[in-house]
């Protein structure tokens, strides 16, 4: 109808061992902008799941320390992750595969028991992201013996960022990906900017009482210890690990939101915050991005122009 005002087209559905989140400005892309979205999510599998035995990374970690040539989406992930590494001091680091499969996220989460799995094994300390012998020109990895890569965090970031920029183009306007709490948005935002709810659990409803925000580009990023965890030994695990110490890190914070130019960024900063813990105010104020962090009490951090909470946004 002329002059209306079209309200976002907007799909859910499991993905990456989550839930993927599309929205576009104008209904008539969805389709388009979807079918962007799963080429971009299959690709991405294919290339870095720790899961799958048939994929990229797999390969690249069985190779015991032999070469191997890899795909340009593998090779994108990769430098995503190390420079994830450089810019955070190795505080992100890739190399905790074996570490973080040693303390039981050996399977995807969605098969992952949460009662005790028994005493925890010995843990290898990850090897370190400048032991990874990568020639970007001709595409060749090297693993030192016993190193296991995990991208997971870096590489879920790439492809909402991807996944954006596609499905705005295919869909000739604004689109919003949501892959977990990786949130990537590309092309002309609806009137108002996309309106998001900052919550614990992306996969549950969002309450009214939910702090939303606004943002009309780059990347949201919410890394947390709440809700992917499982006992091991009688201890609470989760996924975020210190590279310095091969464990998770001291409880400090519950969650960490951060904004950036994009999700890969945005991520990056949000898990190093997590593992950094009390250090992490002031390694976000000198970064500038702005951040909502949640103690384990609740309490909550505002950084670098994060606005106060306001109540009562759609995810």
């Amino acid at each position: 109808m002329t002059g209306a005002t079209l309200q976002p087209g907007k799909v859910s559905f499991p993905a990456l061992g989550t839930t993927a989140t599309l929205l576009v400005a104008d209904p008539r892309g969805l389709d388009a902008a979807r079918a962007v979205l799963n080429r971009e999510l299959t690709a991405i599998d294919a290339a870095c799941s720790r899961f799958r035995p048939d994929s990229e990374l797999s390969r690249a970690n069985a190779a015991e320390g032999s070469p191997v040539r890899v795909g340009t989406l593998f090779a994108e992930a990769l430098q995503a992750a190390l420079r994830a590494a450089e810019i955070t001091a190795g505080v992100v680091d890739p190399t905790v595969g074996a570490t973080v499969a040693a303390l039981g996220y050996d399977r995807t989460f969605t098969t992952l028991r949460p009662e005790d799995i028994g005493p925890t094994g010995p843990v290898p300390r990850p090897a370190g992201w400048r032991s990874v012998e990568w020639d970007e020109e001709t595409r060749l990895l090297r693993l030192p013996p016993g190193c296991a890569l995990d991208l997971g965090a870096t590489a879920k970031a790439l492809a909402a960022d991807r996944a954006a920029r596609g499905a705005a183009a295919a869909a000739g306007c604004g689109v919003l990906v949501n892959l977990g709490g990786d949130l990537s948005v590309a092309g002309e935002a609806p009137p108002g900017g996309w309106r998001v709810a900052v919550a614990d659990d992306h996969a549950d409803p969002a309450p009214l009482s939910a702090p939303t925000v606004t943002i009309t580009d780059g990347g949201l990023a919410t890394s947390g210890t709440a809700v992917r965890t499982w006992r091991r030994g009688g201890r609470v695990l989760h996924h975020i690990v210190d590279p310095a110490t091969g464990d998770i890190p001291a409880p400090v914070w519950r969650t960490v939101t951060v904004a950036a130019a994009s999700c890969v960024d945005a991520n990056t900063a949000s898990t190093e915050a997590v593992v950094l813990g009390e250090r992490a105010t002031g390694r976000l104020r000198l970064s500038g991005l702005p951040a909502r962090l949640v103690r384990v009490d609740g309490t909550v951090e505002r950084l670098c122009g994060w606005p106060a909470d306001h109540q009562g946004g759609a995810r």
